[in-house]
C-alpha cells in the first residue's frame, strides 16, 4: 500500500519560525552607511592606518608619518585615508601642505551595535 501524500499546513507557511522581525532590519540609509564603514575596513592597509592613528600618543597623525609604517607611497596612503574619512572613521585637518588625521568617536562602535540591537 502506498504512503499517503505529504501535505503542508498553509498556516505554517505564513508564520515562519525563522523570519526576522521587521523592526530588526536596518533601513536603506543605515545599510548604505554600514556598508561604507565595513568596506573601508575591508582592506588590511586601511585597518593598519586606522590602528596607527588610534594608538598615537597625540591622538592624531600626519599623513607624512603614515607612509613608512605601512610601506606605501604618500599618494596611496592619501587615497586610503580619503576612504576612511568618507566612511566617518577619521577626520582630516589640513595644516599647510600636510593633512592630519584623528579617529572619530563612535562610528565603529555604532556600526557594531547595529547588529546587536
Amino acid at each position: 500500500m502506498a504512503a499517503p501524500p505529504v501535505t503542508i499546513d498553509a498556516t505554517l507557511e505564513q508564520a515562519s519560525c525563522c523570519a526576522p522581525a521587521a523592526d530588526a532590519m536596518v533601513d536603506d540609509a543605515t545599510a548604505q552607511q554600514l556598508a561604507k564603514v565595513f568596506k573601508a575596513l575591508g582592506d588590511p592597509n586601511r585597518v593598519k592606518l586606522l590602528s596607527l592613528i588610534t594608538a598615537s600618543a597625540s591622538g592624531e597623525m600626519c599623513v607624512c608619518d603614515l607612509t613608512k609604517p605601512v610601506g606605501l607611497s604618500q599618494p596611496t596612503v592619501s587615497h586610503h585615508m580619503k576612504l576612511l574619512v568618507e566612511a566617518g572613521l577619521v577626520t582630516r585637518e589640513q595644516r599647510g601642505k600636510w593633512a592630519y588625521y584623528r579617529p572619530t568617536v563612535g562610528t565603529l562602535a555604532d556600526a557594531a551595535r547595529a547588529f546587536t540591537a
